[in-house]
Order: structure tokens, then sequence, then C-alpha cells
């Protein structure tokens, strides 16, 4: 018992100085992370695991849940709801999966999601939307080139502060080829459906 209190406290107070040194730290796989999941030590808790670190996905700012509202809606107005998932995780690329399961703010998926009974694969995803107030580095970095290397068809990264809307598309080589940045006043046509969607829309 005191081996898991010692371990639920590691998980809810990350000693994030330890890994910015260079030194030893655990990292995880998915199949850990379920086994943590199976004994109930992550209730009320949301965790986000991304290369092996679990990512806390708690304490979000009101601007960060007002904007993926909006962004559903919009989304929603083009695709159908039974196709626009939000905080859902997803597959990523096969070599990545072991200690990967990245949750998007939103998916949009090529069928119903009723149809699905596992993570949706990078095949079932027509676009990922990453809403980032204090994590656009990250958004446009590691998690882009996770996207990238699952072969996504799309990522949006949406700057609350910025108001600006990062647009990657033409996934190839682990990276995204095409990279467009809008404006407010700007509108965006998802390569799926190409149905023009102001930005600001997406916005509050």
């Amino acid at each position: 018992m005191l081996a898991w209190l010692k371990m639920a406290i590691l998980l809810t107070n990350p000693p994030v100085t330890i890994a910015a040194e260079g030194l030893p730290h655990k990292t995880w796989t998915r199949a850990e992370v379920d086994v943590l999941e199976s004994t109930g030590l992550f209730v009320g808790l949301r965790f986000e695991l991304m290369d092996g670190e679990l990512i806390d996905k708690m304490g979000k700012k009101r601007k960060h849940v007002s904007c993926t509202r909006q962004t559903v809606i919009a989304l929603e107005a083009v695709f159908g709801a039974d196709f626009v998932n939000q905080e859902a995780p997803i597959d990523v690329a096969s070599a990545d999966n072991l200690r990967n399961e990245p949750e998007p703010d939103v998916i949009v998926l090529r069928c119903a999601s009723r149809q699905l009974e596992a993570n949706p694969q990078p095949s079932d995803v027509l676009l990922v939307v990453e809403i980032a107030d204090t994590t656009l580095r990250h958004d446009l970095g590691s998690k882009a080139a996770l996207y990238a290397r699952a072969g996504i068809l799309e990522y949006w990264v949406l700057d609350v502060n910025a108001r600006r809307l990062h647009v990657l598309r033409e996934p190839s080589a682990g990276a995204y080829q095409l990279q467009l940045e809008l404006e407010e006043s700007d509108s965006v046509s998802p390569v799926a459906k190409p149905v023009p969607i102001p930005v600001a829309s997406l916005l509050v």
C-alpha cells in the first residue's frame, strides 16, 4: 500500500526538474498506464501520455474551455455531431503507440463515433485540433511531429492568445510540409470538406 501511495504522490506532483537535468526518471508505457488506471489511482485526474510522460490535463483556463466548445460547434456544423469528438484518445503511428496516447482537444472522424469500438486509428481521423493558451510551443513542436508521423491528414492549432489559427497539412517524412498561419479575419476550409469556417467563430 505504501508503494502505491508513493506512486500516487509522484504522479500528482511530478518532479519536472529531474527530467530537465537529464537524470534518470520513470517513463511510462500505455500498458503500464492502463494498469494504474485499473487500480482507481487516476480517479478525478486526467492525464495524457506523450513520449512516455504523463501530462496533466486538469485545470484548463476558461478561455481554453470556451474556445474548445466554439470549435466543436463550428466543426459539427460542417461535419455533423456524430463525427466530432472532444478530448478523446486516438492511436498514432505503430512505432509511437507504445509510449503515446494523445487526447486532442477536438477530432473529426471519417466515420460516426458509434461505429468505433476502440481508439480511432490515424486513418479514421480527418482533422485534429489543439487549443493552445500555454502549450503553443509543445503543440506546434512534438505534437505536430507525432501527428505527422501518424499521417493525420490535417492538424490545427488555435492560438487563443494571439487569436490565430495554425493550419498544418500534407504530412510526409515525419513533418507537415504545408503550414499556414491565419488571422482572426480569415476563414479556413478543412481539406476533408472544403466549407469555409471563419477563424473568428472558433474564438471567444
